[in-house]
């Protein structure tokens, strides 16, 4: 597991020193555990979480904007952790409504000693509007028309949505109201993944 996620890492052309690397094979193991009993992921296997989790994430930090980012529907931590890791001088909030999956984020907070990531307990309907970010970002959201009308109310000026999803979502950028909220949409190339990857760039200040 150490060589894939140092090899994965090279091949996103991403700089993590020896530190961030254990700490983010430490989230792994931990994950590993606790997913025995808790059913975080369906995902089983360390190797397999290295890729379709760890890579995965990583291959959205290019696009991400800080220092202050909210990960919407983090579930286990993903990718927000995953980003507060690689980008220690970074604010995170990972916000979701299923205590159980937050949990065990609290637990990789608390072990890891992260002291840049906040925990939030509440649906994105409910969270204060007051709280503004660079970038607002999620795995979990359902389209990209959910993201951007529940995210964009958090973003600051000039900040971005992102959306990652599989393959090339046309469905539901076609049946946007207004097909200018999208910036860009960009392919990801996560290293032993073989399966399409994409982050949809949405304009969150929209005049």
């Amino acid at each position: 597991m150490d060589q894939q996620l140092a090899e994965g890492i090279l091949a996103l052309g991403l700089s993590l020193d020896d530190a961030i690397q254990q700490d983010l094979r430490d989230f792994v193991d931990l994950l590993t555990k606790w997913n025995r009993v808790y059913n975080l992921t369906s995902v089983r296997k360390p190797q397999d979480m290295v890729t379709r989790h760890i890579l995965d994430s990583l291959a959205a930090l290019p696009y991400v904007q800080g220092p202050r980012v909210l990960d919407i529907g983090t579930g286990a931590g993903l990718p927000g952790l995953v980003l507060a890791l690689a980008r220690p001088e970074w604010d995170v909030v990972t916000l979701d409504s299923s205590n159980k999956k937050l949990r065990f984020v609290r637990q990789v907070v608390a072990e890891l000693e992260l002291g840049n990531v906040q925990v939030e307990h509440v649906r994105i309907e409910d969270y204060p509007k007051t709280e503004k970010f660079d970038t607002v970002i999620s795995r979990a959201f359902s389209s990209v028309q959910d993201m951007y009308e529940q995210g964009a109310p958090h973003c600051k000026p000039g900040g971005v949505l992102l959306a990652m999803k599989g393959v090339y979502p046309v469905t539901e950028i076609e049946s946007l109201p207004d097909p200018d909220i999208v910036k860009a949409v960009h392919r990801l190339n996560v290293p032993g993944l073989d399966a399409e990857r994409h982050i949809v760039e949405i304009i969150a200040n929209i005049s």
